[in-house]
């Protein structure tokens, strides 16, 4: 059985550990935080384009067209 004092010691070493790996590799939680926001928007616009009509490709084709 584990002490209460030991539980306590166990999750500050936990915490500064977790605290250090975060400071340490920040660049790379950077990317997947951002990649994690980019696929919840992608999800986010997929759903909000199942509302709208379906457009076919030749008119999406001439509207790009048109703006260049």
């Amino acid at each position: 059985m584990i002490t209460k004092a030991r539980q306590a010691e166990l999750k500050n070493a936990l915490k500064e550990a977790l605290a250090e790996t975060l400071n340490e590799q920040r660049g790379l939680f950077h990317e997947i935080f951002a990649e994690v926001l980019e696929d919840f928007a992608m999800a986010e616009a997929i759903r909000e384009g199942k509302k709208t009509p379906v457009v076919s490709r030749s008119v999406i084709d001439r509207l790009l067209r048109d703006r260049a």
